[in-house]
């Protein structure tokens, strides 16, 4: 394996920069596909049953102006608007039930109703479900591919931009696809009834066609203009939520400090501020709707203006002006719709380019093409070799370290905040890219080992321990199926957890809250010493992992931790000196070199670093305890 390059000379700001946000992006549409394709079959079904919805739309339409007014009631036999075959179907059904014309029309027409119900419902029943599925499958490979980044990564992208991009990207890219399957239920009514009012009256249904235009840019200054208002009425009610979470949550320090009153004032006035920024937003949609109720009423006007003077000059049936009257909300929804599924097109093309952003980002620990096997069980040698390190380039975390922990050794490791104690660890975990021939693992150089081979000799235990979602007993199995349900209770019974898990009241099938809340901070510790016992690794390392416990709770797990560290490496990283007695020798590192490595006595005898760290410390024990 030849050395490697590491993340640091990535650009990591790539990752929050602001996309191309192009409003149609065939080549993301593309992509998108591979996870539709699995479910093809139901998107062609939907369409096919969009088909069936939109054609009995128009025919119901056409059974009432068509049907019902010319031939039933007004009888008129020959017009040029097309029936579609609905009055030949009409005769049919009369003369096989015996019915009368307008009862066989009506049986028609609720025939006709039932088909687009059932057709309409079933579309959009199995669109949502291939789009929810499809999403889903994206969804987890998203998931498992941020798993799978590496430290590096997660050091230089917050969080939260990769949460966002898991739900809210995903659920814009629903709600795209989703508006996608609408419009071609509105779309298609629209074509239809157009070839149909164009065969009875091409000027009237020019006259109509001339005000679509003027909704749809209507719907264009609309959505441009909401876009901002609505945005500031987000912003303002993002602003009362904070300042209430502040006030409420602090609202100890708010009482004791007498600020009821000038909080309540800040709070009124940002809540007259959201009030003004809602206003805005409901007349901004009130002139919307009435805009378009007026060009409703226009619409209307013209229909019996024009179609009056037809009907008069037997051009047209009373029938075919009924038609117009029920087709004009075909011709304007869509529009209306196209005009609002734009700006969900536009927010969804600019997910979809995050959500592949993410799912093309490759970076990644470097494994091995092919890594050596280690043995069942390793004796627990680590050698660090010249080690040098760092995150940023120019920014040294580790200089030259090197030193040897020998199997069942116990190492300690002190120094200042930031001389790089937890880098060692991290490292050790092969959490990071590092050339070779730096770390050891029985003299097996790490980086010809796969991580997870590494990581299953390696037990660590943080000080900041994370709690999972579950019972305690699936917090100190985690998913290991070698591990029983026995042995997790004698790892808990070794590190003297065994007690307070029995005094819940479900025991091990307690669940837990939110990162453990119900327990207090030394149960958490506790917990996750029995978690590392349990998968009983060769090596061990403590990072501060008794410094959130207290002295009463630190002596239970004392006991525990001599039986957790027997036959094992351990290393430990702790401030408080008290806590590494019993190591067989102590690495002391500043600005990330090694500036003390010895046994206690001998460090002791230099009178450095860490002789002064100890005489400080054991100095205050000294002084609290006289």
């Amino acid at each position: 394996m030849t050395n490697k390059v590491t993340s640091n000379s990535r650009d990591h700001s790539l990752f929050d920069a602001e996309l191309s946000g192009a409003v149609l992006n065939m080549h993301l549409l593309g992509r998108l596909v591979r996870w539709l394709k699995p479910y093809r079959f139901m998107l062609v079904l939907s369409t096919v049953l969009v088909l069936i919805a939109s054609y009995a739309a128009v025919v119901m339409e056409v059974l009432i102006s068509r049907v019902l007014v010319d031939y039933i009631i007004v009888g008129e036999t020959e017009s040029p608007m097309p029936d579609m075959g609905m009055i030949e179907l009409t005769i049919w059904v009369e003369r096989q039930t015996g019915l009368s014309s307008l009862n066989s029309a009506g049986l028609l027409f609720f025939i006709v109703m039932v088909l687009f119900a059932l057709a309409g419902h079933w579309h959009r029943l199995t669109l949502t479900s291939a789009i929810v599925k499809g999403l889903r499958d994206l969804r987890q490979d998203l998931f498992a591919h941020m798993e799978t980044r590496p430290s590096s990564f997660y050091d230089k992208v917050p969080v939260g931009r990769v949460m966002t991009r898991v739900t809210n990207d995903i659920e814009a890219l629903f709600e795209m696809l989703r508006g996608v399957g609408s419009l071609i239920g509105e779309f298609v009514p629209f074509f239809v009834a157009l070839a149909v009012m164009f065969s009875t009256s091409v000027k009237l249904t020019l006259l109509l066609l001339a005000l679509v235009p003027v909704v749809g840019v209507a719907t264009y200054f609309f959505r441009r203009s909401s876009r901002e208002v609505f945005r500031r009425v987000r912003n303002s009610v993002s602003s009362l939520n904070q300042s209430l979470q502040e006030n409420l949550s602090g609202i100890q320090v708010v009482q004791l400090s007498g600020r009821e009153d000038k909080n309540l004032g800040e709070y009124t006035a940002l809540n007259k501020e959201n009030r003004r920024q809602e206003y805005r937003s409901i007349n901004l949609a009130t002139f919307y709707g009435a805009f378009n109720d007026s060009l409703t009423a226009i619409g209307l006007g013209l229909i019996i203006w024009f179609g009056a003077g037809e009907v008069v000059q037997d051009e047209m049936t009373l029938g075919g002006v009924i038609l117009f009257t029920r087709f004009m909300g075909m011709l304007f929804t869509p529009v209306v719709t196209l005009g609002e599924q734009l700006n969900v097109l536009f927010r969804a093309m600019a997910s979809g380019e995050r959500i592949f952003q993410a799912l093309d980002w490759d970076e990644q620990i470097h494994e091995p093409a092919s890594p050596v096997t280690l043995p069942p069980r390793i004796r627990g040698k680590i050698e660090f070799r010249r080690v040098s390190f760092d995150y940023e380039v120019g920014n040294p975390i580790l200089q030259d370290v090197s030193f040897v922990v020998k199997p069942g050794e116990k190492l300690a490791i002190v120094g200042p905040t930031g001389s790089g104690k937890s880098t060692l660890i991290k490292l050790l975990g092969r959490f990071y890219d590092f050339p070779d021939g730096m770390l050891f693992l029985d003299d097996v150089d790490i980086n010809h080992l796969h991580s997870r081979d590494v990581r299953s000799r390696v037990g660590v235990v943080l000080q900041d321990f994370h709690i999972f979602s579950g019972t305690i007993l699936d917090n100190i199995l985690l998913g290991d199926p070698t591990i029983t349900r026995d042995m997790a209770i004698a790892a808990a019974k070794t590190v003297n957890a065994h007690g307070f898990i029995s005094s819940l009241r479900d025991g091990y099938d307690t669940l837990l809250q939110e990162r453990g809340t119900n327990l207090s901070q030394g149960e958490r510790q506790l917990l996750a010493f029995a978690r590392v016992l349990a998968a009983d690794p060769e090596v061990l390392v403590l990072d501060e992992a008794t410094a959130s416990i207290d002295t009463e709770t630190e002596l239970l797990i004392q006991d525990g931790l001599e039986k957790l560290m027997a036959d094992r490496t351990a290393i430990l990283i702790a401030h408080r000196l008290q806590t590494i007695q019993q190591a067989d020798k102590i690495l002391v590192l500043q600005s990330g070199e090694v500036l003390e490595y010895g046994s206690q006595t001998e460090l002791l005898e230099l009178k450095g670093l860490y002789h002064t760290l100890h005489e400080l410390q054991f100095q205050d024990l000294k002084t609290v305890s006289g």
